[in-house]
């Protein structure tokens, strides 16, 4: 008996030193698992929420599905960080709900928190206070969409719903992702959200987060092919010159066409009331066929975008278990003028050069994360990732229609879904040479172009783990780097 005893203690001694970082990092070891980039330990992700900084940590809220890897049963998932790049899960932070008087069930839809440091709400101060959609739907069957309230007090973990929700109706089956900052100038709150059949922007202001009025509204303009969804509005400052101005962002369709989801941006004026854009044509975040539904952090200095690197199109399909769904390397953003107009600029953060490794010794059975910096000439040049079983995935330029590209045609496993496999493009203004950025991470890759005036944000699935990479025409790999993981 003493022996049986005294092997139970041993072994809960080794079960708690080994747990739960081991238990991580085994997890975190699943064919096409990314190890630079977010993602859940299991089930389904979308668009990431909340994101807001407090305290010393980086809130990732995001769309979650606690019960399966396919799209449903929307809650919000939680993780923290004290460096945007690891990690830490946290509990789910608001549940889908039924309500015991009618049986309608409430899914937690897409929205933002804010941490409310002069107690304007009433919930103490530094309460950290989330508003997204309220999903409400009976019999699946979708019933109505409004805005609800869910506030903390012990730096979000753990959320009560507003006894009072919900807090901005407009009695409609679409009306979603509400965006919320603090607009100082006239110390008040101002909630950006979306109409989304009608392509409307709507605009609303508060003075304590749970009475709203409509200010203004912006449409007419854009891509319009796709319904919009997850706005955005933020300040940003302008390369080399002392002035800032206005973005705002929207997801719906993609450059390629309506059959597939991206985002767009208008850059413009906002007086408090009224974002009035310099120009009212679609400018798109991205040219990869997976980023969508990005967004800022609030509460910080600097803006920095997560968005989710997958597709509506085939996102329930991609051939990744236990897990469905991964966000974006933090893209901190900027504008930059360029020909007479103002372009977004996307640059991963600076301190991702803590995860460097190692320069690469070679260019050949790479079965780890890397980063590759390089250099194109203006003619037919580029890299290509091939793997043992033939599979391969490009990237480069092309010198007669002008455009970088990506192609992943040829990437392995593609037949999850007839339209995965495909050619993205973008066209370039530089002179003479491309600079490119890249990060490959196990079936993701990102591409940041001169300087981030151009991105890429693509999945892709080889049949084996191990590839190598040769250039092309007149491309020179200028560094090469081993990544560490962040869940190690």
């Amino acid at each position: 008996m003493y022996r049986f005893i005294h092997f139970i203690l041993l072994l809960a001694v080794v079960t708690a030193c080994t747990s739960p970082s081991k238990k991580m990092e085994s997890t975190y070891l699943e064919t096409y698992r990314p190890q630079l980039h977010f993602s859940p330990e299991k089930n389904w992700m979308n668009d990431p929420n909340g994101l807001v900084y407090f305290d010393g940590e980086y809130h990732l809220f995001f769309q979650y599905n606690p019960y399966g890897d396919t799209w449903g049963h929307m809650s919000w998932g939680h993780a923290v960080s004290n460096d945007l790049l690891h990690w830490k899960h946290l509990p789910i932070a608001i549940e889908e709900y039924q309500d015991p008087a009618t049986g309608d069930s409430t899914m937690i839809f897409s929205g933002t928190a804010v941490i409310d440091k002069n107690n304007t709400a009433g919930f103490g101060a530094n309460a950290m206070v989330a508003i997204y959609t309220s999903h409400v739907h009976k019999n699946n069957q979708a019933v109505t969409q409004h805005q609800s309230l869910a506030y903390s007090t012990d730096k979000g973990r753990s959320w009560k719903r507003y006894d009072k929700n919900p807090i901005l109706d407009i009695q409609r089956k679409d009306f979603r992702d509400p965006k919320i900052f603090w607009y100082e100038p006239q110390q008040k709150w101002v909630l950006v959200l979306v109409v989304p059949d009608l392509y409307k922007v709507q605009f609303y202001s508060s003075t304590n987060l749970k009475e709203w009025k409509l200010i203004s509204e912006f449409g007419d303009a854009g891509d319009r092919n796709r319904i919009w969804e997850c706005p955005d509005l933020y300040e940003l400052p302008i390369e080399n010159e002392n002035k800032t101005k206005w973005v705002l962002s929207l997801s719906g369709s993609h450059p390629a066409g309506p059959k597939f989801v991206g985002m767009q941006y208008f850059v413009g004026d906002f007086d408090g009331t009224t974002f009035q854009a310099d120009d009212t044509t679609a400018h798109y975040v991205d040219y990869g066929k997976d980023f969508y539904a990005g967004i800022v952090f609030n509460n910080l200095d600097k803006k920095i975008m997560l968005g989710w690197l997958n597709n509506w199109t085939y996102g329930n399909q991609i051939p990744t278990s236990p897990w469905r769904g991964a966000f974006s390397l933090p893209r901190e953003i900027s504008l930059k003028k360029s020909n007479g107009k103002f372009v977004l600029i996307q640059q991963p953060l600076e301190s991702i050069t803590e995860l460097r490794k190692e320069e690469l010794k070679t260019l050949e059975n790479i079965t780890e994360p890397i980063e590759l910096e390089v250099e194109l000439q203006k003619s037919d040049a580029g890299i290509k990732l091939q793997s043992t079983d033939g599979d391969e995935l490009m990237i480069g330029y092309d010198a007669t229609s002008h455009q970088l590209f990506i192609d992943r045609s040829k990437a392995g496993r593609i037949d999850f879904q007839e339209d995965f496999g495909s050619l993205e493009k973008a066209m370039v203004t530089s002179e003479n040479t491309i600079t490119l950025q890249i990060f490959i991470d196990q079936s993701i890759v990102e591409v940041f172009a001169n300087g981030g005036e151009i991105t890429f944000g693509e999945q892709f699935f080889f049949k084996s783990k191990s590839f190598n990479i040769k250039s092309f025409g007149k491309a020179t790999i200028k560094n090469s780097w081993l990544l560490k993981s962040i869940w190690k």
